[in-house]
């Protein structure tokens, strides 16, 4: 009999060893590649939400994040945190410390039915919302939190008194999108971390980031707040290793490539690669650009309408993103009790009703030899570099007598090319494209005839048969088939 029990014990403990395909190195990490259904899926909608949300105030501009109010406020030794200061004194009094922001954090009118249904409507394929960001609170019942802070500060024992992770994971996933999670590794002022950082790692974070995983089994983790230390000091390899071997998701999962001050950039394998307002991209890789509608991501009441992007600026910057292979997640600001402001809203759905049409050219598309062309002129010269590092819509699109303004992006699926025009022309040359010789050319949401004709090494669309109205709006799809 013991023999038999020692046999069996050998064989589960063999099981065991070959079950764990990744080692927790990246050499080995890098083999697993990043599930398709990610880069297919291209549009994502980002959520920032937390107890930032009650003073929900930055500096409206470039790196104005209201998120990052508590730092500025009490971390900060540059412009930002006189700034933040005089608000916070003139509008809540000096001795009034952050964490009692808490209170007032009640997400009472949060419906986590009606924002999956604003995201369904969007047409995003994925939601991203964070669990954590680098205050510490987390949006689930977290009893790392609660130990670590010596106090609650999750919005299960805190204020709210609900599961709003729990609760918004359900509804998205009713809708039919996948669901994710942002988690900040570090945590600014979490006691822990301020006297041990190795504790914090061992007590707080791993096993907190264990209990997310199993418990709401993400489709997507959105990793950071990892530059103060290592992937080694931070003992990624093997939280990923751990993800990919053995956790409920292993085989689902996308993780991004925020894992320590030495890893941005690094590991397109077993992480994507992520670009936040353009900070860059790197061709060939799967990656994904993430911003705000306006400055911020989390919500800032400093913000006003010209500070949103356009719904048709929004669009084009999709576009160009697919264009270029990447994904696009777009970030949302809530308010404290849980609404998702109504210009926001009227952004996604505004998305929405382009994607409902034209969706076909971006969804599941792949990046064709060429990101766009100009359609007539002169092609103006625009250095890849500046202009990742300027991203900005209006940069886009040159309207000037130079320059023909009419700009075309280009996606493609097998035996399929989809030319995504910015406005209408009579004529659409594709310079250097010879389609089949029986290629069908239609314009999605018309059912007009459209023609076309081989000059020389390019093709040219003429559309100068179409009225008013043929179109369905100002940026449309030529899509041919071969």
């Amino acid at each position: 009999m013991k023999k038999s029990f020692l046999f069996i014990a050998m064989l589960l403990g063999f099981s065991s060893l070959f079950a764990q395909k990744y080692t927790a190195d990246w050499a080995s990490l890098n083999k697993r590649g990043i599930p398709a259904w990610f880069n297919e899926s291209k549009f994502g909608i980002f959520i920032h939400w937390g107890v930032y949300a009650v003073p929900s105030y930055a500096v409206v501009g470039p790196g104005g994040y209201s998120e990052w109010y508590w730092w500025q406020l009490n971390g900060a030794t540059d412009g930002t945190h006189q700034q933040v200061a005089a608000f916070h004194d003139k509008n809540y009094g000096r001795d009034f410390p952050y964490e009692k922001f808490e209170q007032q954090f009640t997400a009472s009118l949060f419906d986590p039915a009606q924002w999956a249904d604003v995201f369904k409507r969007s047409g995003a394929k994925y939601v991203v919302l964070t669990s954590k960001h680098h205050e510490g609170y987390c949006l689930w019942d977290s009893k790392q939190a609660n130990e670590s802070w010596g106090h609650p500060w999750n919005a299960v024992s805190g204020t709210p008194k609900r599961d709003l992770l729990g609760d918004l994971t359900t509804e998205v996933r009713k809708a039919g999108l996948k669901m994710g999670y942002y988690y900040s590794l570090y945590e600014w002022f979490n006691p822990v971390w301020k006297k041990d950082k190795q504790q914090y790692i061992k007590d707080v974070m791993t096993p907190e980031f264990k209990d997310l995983v199993t418990r709401y089994k993400p489709s997507v983790i959105f990793s950071d707040g990892e530059w103060d230390l290592s992937d080694t000091a931070w003992h990624s390899t093997e939280l990923l290793s751990w993800l990919y071997n053995e956790s409920p998701v292993k085989d689902e999962v996308v993780v991004d490539d925020r894992w320590g001050k030495d890893t941005r950039g690094k590991n397109n394998g077993a992480t994507y690669f992520t670009s936040e307002y353009g900070s860059g991209m790197q061709p060939g890789v799967v990656w994904e650009e993430n911003q705000g509608i306006g400055s911020s991501y989390g919500y800032n009441r400093m913000e006003n309408v010209n500070d949103y992007k356009k719904s048709s600026d929004l669009v084009l910057l999709l576009v160009d993103i697919v264009a270029r292979g990447g994904n696009l997640l777009l970030d949302i600001g809530p308010t404290s009790d849980g609404r998702i402001p109504v210009i926001m809203q009227q952004r996604l759905i505004d998305i929405g009703a382009w994607l409902e049409t034209n969706g076909e050219a971006i969804f599941d598309t792949k990046p064709w030899k060429e990101t766009r062309q100009w359609s007539a002129g002169k092609r103006p010269e625009v250095k890849e570099a500046n202009f990742m590092a300027n991203y900005n819509v209006s940069k886009m699109v040159l309207p000037s007598k130079d320059y023909a303004h009419i700009e075309m992006f280009f996606t493609q699926k097998p035996g399929v090319l989809y030319c995504i025009a910015t406005a209408f022309q009579q004529q659409l040359r594709i310079k250097d494209y010879t389609p089949a010789k029986k290629a069908v050319v239609s314009i999605l949401g018309c059912s007009k005839t459209i023609g076309y004709q081989q000059q020389g090494r390019d093709l040219v669309i003429n559309l100068a048969g179409l009225k008013p109205g043929d179109i369905p709006g100002n940026m449309f799809v030529v899509k041919i088939k071969e």
